[in-house]
């Protein structure tokens, strides 16, 4: 999974350890504007999944093609790869920082393996995308808006891409311009079957139910206007885990002033000191 230490020594609290998880598209350097920054205080781990277009397959090798097609599109299953990577690194009690997908999948594993994770921090997560109309969820998607995109991707990833970077990553001030190309780049080079996949596992999952059974410490990061996740699904996973494991406090949820799905791109300081301000408040 290409996991990289950076930190961790000298001053700061290096004792403690932060891992960024990226999301859908991304790969461990979607944090390269803001790890070296929180490296200087905090031992920071970050890592490739499995269907990150920088996990290099062979295509000669057809054993090794055919574990890439065969990518486990669970949440479950991606929560026991990030369980499988923190234990070879031995890992323990962590501060687990995921993006997008990644924040679900952090969830799922926290509630499988607690002594990993000592506090969560879900950026832009959502445990659902598509609106609900039995119980009034904004999850932010129609159905048939989620059947037409995942349409567009089967029809041809390679166009798709570099419009639905744009959509998602949202305007960026100089010098973040680049922002968009950067995630477009990284989003590139999935392999369309596992875009597709992978895409249609974020888009049709329902993992609320999950958020009851979190008992770690949470807090919940988005921007102010996201084109993914609405802040309305932030207000909603802040209820349901204030229901959720007795004695386990409600999650604080951190506004952005920001636009867009990817923070540590559009804002990479004002994530910096968001982050900064958790980790060491606590």
């Amino acid at each position: 999974m290409n996991a990289r230490v950076l930190g961790g020594g000298g001053g700061g609290d290096g004792e403690t350890t932060v891992v960024l998880a990226h999301g859908y598209g991304g790969s461990s350097h979607i944090w390269d504007d803001v790890a070296p920054a929180l490296a200087k205080t905090f031992r920071v781990v970050v890592f490739d999944w499995s269907f990150s277009g920088d996990v290099v397959v062979d295509d000669d090798d057809d054993d090794a093609a055919a574990v890439s097609e065969d990518i486990s599109c669970s949440y479950f299953g991606f929560a026991d790869e990030l369980v499988a990577m923190m234990d070879e690194l031995a890992l323990t009690a962590v501060v687990f920082v995921g993006h997008s997908m990644a924040g679900m999948i952090g969830c799922i594993a926290s509630v499988a393996r607690p002594e990993l994770f000592r506090r969560l921090v879900l950026v832009g997560a959502s445990p659902r995308y598509i609106n609900d109309d039995g119980d009034g969820y904004v999850g932010g998607f129609e159905r048939g808006e989620v059947d037409a995109m995942l349409a567009a991707i089967e029809a041809d990833f390679a166009a798709w891409a570099p419009l639905f970077a744009e959509a998602v990553v949202g305007p960026a001030p100089s010098p973040g311009a680049g922002a968009v190309a950067k995630f477009a780049k990284q989003l590139g080079r999935m392999r369309p079957a596992a875009a597709l996949r992978v895409m249609r596992a974020v888009l049709t999952c329902d993992v609320r139910a999950v958020l009851r059974d979190v008992a770690a410490p949470c807090t919940i990061v988005h921007c102010a206007r996201d084109a993914v996740a609405p802040l309305a699904v932030a207000r909603y996973m802040q209820r349901a885990m204030a229901r959720g494991v007795d004695g386990a406090p409600a999650p604080a949820v951190v506004v952005m002033d920001s636009s867009g799905h990817f923070p540590q791109l559009t804002a990479p300081m004002e994530f910096v000191r968001v982050m900064e301000a958790i980790l060491l408040d606590h």
